[in-house]
């Protein structure tokens, strides 16, 4: 470990120790010095003081804070897997960029940040930014979405309620709660326009929904994540909800098996996703497919094409409810 980033955790340690010793305070967006505590699957973060070095390991993450006018106080970004949302570009200029993909203990510790926030908890592995706990043991808080651990959450909430519960996090933790309060009215009137479709549709619609596709190998949406809830809310059923898993790995025999009326493909461009992750590569491998080939989606070309990471928990998220609601009445499947 370099000698400053030893500073940097020494120094997180120190304010953690202090928030912990210090009773909660109600905070004014903008305030630089209270504590306020939060729970982010399964542990509790205190801040004394609002961070000011936040590294963020995905761009999920990165676009959820730029969102909410923080590009000032990043220290750092990581695993970038698309192009950054035209909204957020130029503030993405002002942050280093620690790497292209996913961020070691060492680029995290080398940036002296103050906190670390991710989408996945799988970013805070040994062979990546290192666990939690370790993290936790030095000084540095980490946050994790909380879409990704639902279990550590009160029981009922929908995964976008888990993202709003994100964003009012950050803007506790941020001091910027009005910002907060007004992206979570913005998206929570985008879902309720989504809803309508449901009342729309012309009979039962199905979808399948495409992430990414490693060694040829296709990784869907099963249950509990956003595109799951996308389904409910509009009443267009995911064919893979039946699989008690986020993103699981499939086979494209099992995609054609249940055929969906509409597939939603999401969009990799980047040196961070493996080769073959493009809308478009998607598309021609199924098209090349025997079977998948004659399935109606592929063969009337219902497919709808996303971003991939919009399917991730995020501010983008959204945008891929009113892409399927759009695509849905395209393609003649509702009013």
């Amino acid at each position: 470990m370099s000698r400053r980033a030893a500073a940097g955790l020494l120094a997180a340690t120190a304010v953690a120790l202090s928030a912990c010793a210090s009773p909660a305070q109600k905070t004014s967006s903008g305030d630089a010095s209270r504590t306020v505590s939060v729970q982010s699957c399964g542990q509790r973060l205190s801040f004394a003081r609002t961070p000011g070095r936040a590294v963020a390991l995905d761009q999920s993450a990165t676009e959820t804070l730029l969102a909410l006018g923080l590009a000032g106080r990043m220290a750092g970004t990581a695993f970038l897997k698309a192009d950054i949302s035209p909204p957020y570009q130029a503030d993405y200029r002002k942050v280093p960029v620690l790497s292209a993909k996913a961020l070691t203990a060492e680029g995290l510790r080398n940036a002296n940040p103050d906190v670390a926030v991710a989408s996945f908890t799988s970013l805070f592995t040994k062979d990546r930014a290192g666990t939690r706990e370790e993290l936790h043991r030095l000084g540095l808080p980490t946050y994790v979405s909380a879409v990704d651990c639902p279990k550590d959450n009160t029981a009922g909430l929908t995964p976008f309620d888990l993202l709003f519960q994100d964003y009012q996090n950050y803007g506790r933790v941020f001091g910027v709660t009005d910002r907060a309060t007004r992206l979570v009215a913005e998206q929570r009137k985008a879902l309720d326009e989504a809803a309508r479709l449901k009342g729309g549709l012309k009979g039962p619609v199905s979808v399948a929904y495409v992430y990414s596709v490693f060694n040829g190998t296709p990784y869907v949406a099963g249950k509990g994540g956003i595109p799951s809830e996308i389904s409910r809310l509009t009443g267009v059923r995911n064919v893979f909800d039946d699989v008690g898993e986020q993103w699981p790995q499939v086979t494209w025999e099992a995609v054609a098996e249940r055929r969906p009326d509409v597939i939603v493909l999401g969009d990799l461009t980047t040196q961070a996703s493996p080769a073959g992750n493009t809308a478009a590569q998607k598309l021609a491998t199924m098209r090349a497919h025997p079977t998948l080939s004659r399935l109606p989606a592929v063969r009337d070309d219902r497919t709808i094409t996303v971003t991939a990471i919009e399917m991730d928990p995020g501010v983008r998220s959204v945008n891929v409810l009113r892409a399927l609601v759009d695509g849905v009445r395209r393609f003649g499947h509702a009013r």
